[in-house]
């Protein structure tokens, strides 16, 4: 496990944290890459799939749905281009817990009503809170300002900053006592337990 993320990627949330740190690596590398040049921001909702597919709807005909298993699995590099190329497209990615890809492009049903994040995030921080605090899911916001941001029950808990220089340049959207853990071109901010 990358060291920076052992605060997040704990037995505590309740999921895998093995593949929970599959698909933050994922996100940190759509945050540095983006695509063809571009800056691309995407959204991740991580485990509890029965009750995310629930509360959610594809926006298109889903890219992923009825492919065969092993090729939807985040070990799979091949995959892993396509999550790429399909995080330029709107909507949320659903992952179940054993790192399956279940569907792509998916309407979060998301309500804003008790929930409170700070001014300046958008729609996708909306759904990932919203989603977080009617499920057990952990969801995982790529902004287009390449800050990665985990949420659990309807709030944030770690922003991801991919590059270290940003550090010096980010607000933080934590409340309360935070830790900061920096390596190779990487610096999460966590709460603190």
């Amino acid at each position: 496990m990358i060291d920076v993320l052992k605060g997040i990627c704990t037995e505590k949330r309740g999921v895998d944290p093995v593949t929970l740190e599959k698909v933050l690596v994922l996100a940190i590398e759509i945050a540095r890459e983006g695509r063809e040049g571009r800056k691309v921001g995407t959204f991740f909702v991580f485990a509890d799939s029965e009750n995310v597919l629930k509360n959610s709807r594809p926006l298109i005909l889903d890219p992923l749905w009825h492919h065969p298993v092993e090729e939807r699995r985040i070990e799979n590099a091949g995959l892993r281009e396509t999550v790429k190329e399909l995080a330029q497209l709107d909507g949320a990615f659903i992952i179940s817990e054993d790192g399956v890809f279940l569907s792509a492009c998916r309407y979060i049903n998301a309500s804003s009503e008790g929930i409170e994040l700070p001014l300046g995030l958008g729609s996708r921080h909306v759904a990932a809170a919203s989603i977080t605090s009617k499920t057990k899911a952990i969801a995982i916001v790529v902004s287009e300002s390449s800050v990665v941001r985990v949420f659990e029950k309807g709030r944030i808990i770690a922003e991801i900053l991919p590059e270290v220089w940003l550090l010096q340049r980010f607000s933080l959207h934590l409340k309360g006592p935070y830790s900061t853990e920096t390596g190779d071109e990487l610096a999460v901010v966590s709460e603190k337990e």
